[in-house]
């Protein structure tokens, strides 16, 4: 009967995510299962809206942690873990704030297409529009129609041909991006982001966080809204300088993290060169997209994001605060948050690159401590060691690890 409900549960998640015939071979495997009880299921989700549309957060945060989202509510569920609505809203206040969002995406997708006619056409580019000075190439695609004097214009229009490049390697396994109007899709949220936020602009591993937003959430608009919330926990990883990236922070406290609870692992990796981290780079950037399946990616995100939830995500994102919480939050308040940021506030730890993510890299290596120490003689022996881990990694051990690094750490920092 187990191996039964394992093959429908198996067969079902195929379904929702189809892999191309020729890819199946050098997929990982996927190891997320949807489990009746602990999964949160559509009938869950919507026993937990009350008659006027308050979420009871507590109780989807609890479900998520224990077994993850059902592939038929991911989208919605995921808006309010990134912050998209706060759960003490209504039905009607979040439909006005969703229409609102929509007119916005248009007017912003509608500058755009003034400068780059293809935007919304259902069409995208991987060829250059301008040259670095911002004059037109000759036969470049639906050029521009606009003075590229503007220096914003010019980096701007730069960044066009290599989001489609991205684009066209971004999640190739599945059927889903075999259709062009799909790969468009992803190419145009990008690119009106690009616009938006010309602070940060594109950096490539963005593909890598928007793609499963833009299979999970069917409107153009929703889902542009969703990604921008995902890259408001993320933005400061892909921030560039010429001499920097953002994740060297994450990296700082990575390394201040394994000194503390590893003392042997850090110096041995100090020893080899890598001290900083490099190695660990990747994972940080797009969130351990390239050691999970394409599921278990999306179930690894969503613990992460409920154990790292905090209910006052939504108001500090709509009035540019902290959104602080104050330390001596009851019991029932502290339900609402999730069991990572939950320690966060029992403790007043408030690292700014302590992310959950952070620990998460801290647990893997320390379920390689021995080989590490054993058999890494350079950073291409830890590189090699660490690469072990493609398709073999359970996402719900693997963060119930970093909760527990998570927990031994604050509890060398307090003291």
């Amino acid at each position: 009967m187990e191996f039964f409900m394992k093959k429908a549960s198996t067969a079902e998640l195929d379904a929702f995510y189809p892999v191309r015939e020729e890819c199946r071979v050098e997929v990982p495997k996927t190891r997320f299962r949807l489990r009746a009880g602990k999964t949160l299921s559509a009938r869950r989700w919507h026993a937990a809206f009350s008659e006027d549309g308050h979420l009871d957060i507590a109780s989807v945060l609890r479900r998520i942690q224990r077994g993850g989202i059902h592939p038929a509510i991911k989208g919605v569920v995921w808006e309010f873990l990134l912050g998209c609505f706060d759960p003490n809203s209504t039905f009607d206040e979040r439909n006005d704030l969703r229409q609102q969002r929509r007119e916005m995406y248009v007017t912003l997708k509608a500058e755009c297409n003034k400068m780059v006619p293809v935007i919304g056409s259902g069409k995208f580019i991987t060829t250059p529009l301008v040259t670095d000075d911002g004059d037109p190439i000759d036969g470049a695609p639906n050029g521009a129609r606009h003075d590229v004097s503007d220096k914003k214009v010019i980096q701007w229009k730069l960044f066009l041909h290599q989001i489609g490049l991205d684009v066209v390697r971004t999640d190739r396994t599945l059927v889903f991006y075999e259709s062009e109007t799909n790969q468009a899709k992803l190419w145009e949220i990008l690119s009106v982001y690009a616009w938006m936020d010309n602070d940060i602009g594109y950096v490539q591993g963005m593909n890598d966080i928007c793609s499963p937003i833009v299979i999970l959430i069917e409107n153009h608009a929703d889902a542009f809204w969703c990604f921008e919330r995902a890259m408001r926990k993320l933005r400061e990883n892909f921030r560039c300088t010429s001499t920097s990236m953002g994740v060297q922070s994450q990296l700082a406290t990575l390394s201040q993290v394994i000194r503390t609870i590893d003392p042997k692992l850090h110096q041995h990796l100090e020893e080899l060169d890598g001290g900083e981290y490099l190695f660990a780079f990747r994972m940080l950037m797009v969130l351990f997209r390239r050691e999970f399946s394409f599921v278990d990616s999306l179930y690894l995100w969503e613990l992460m994001w409920a154990m790292e939830y905090n209910p006052n995500i939504f108001s500090s994102y709509e009035t540019s605060s902290a959104g602080t919480t104050p330390p001596n939050a009851s019991d029932k308040e502290l339900k609402a948050f999730g069991k990572f940021e939950r320690n966060n506030v029992k403790t007043g730890y408030a690292e700014q690159h302590g992310a959950l993510s952070v620990f998460l890299v801290a647990s893997v290596l320390e379920t390689k401590n021995k080989q590490l120490l054993k058999n890494a003689k350079g950073l291409d022996d830890v590189v090699n060691i660490l690469g072990d881990i493609t398709g073999n990694l359970d996402a719900r051990k693997a963060c119930n690890e970093a909760l527990k690094i998570h927990k031994k750490y604050l509890k060398n920092v307090k003291s």
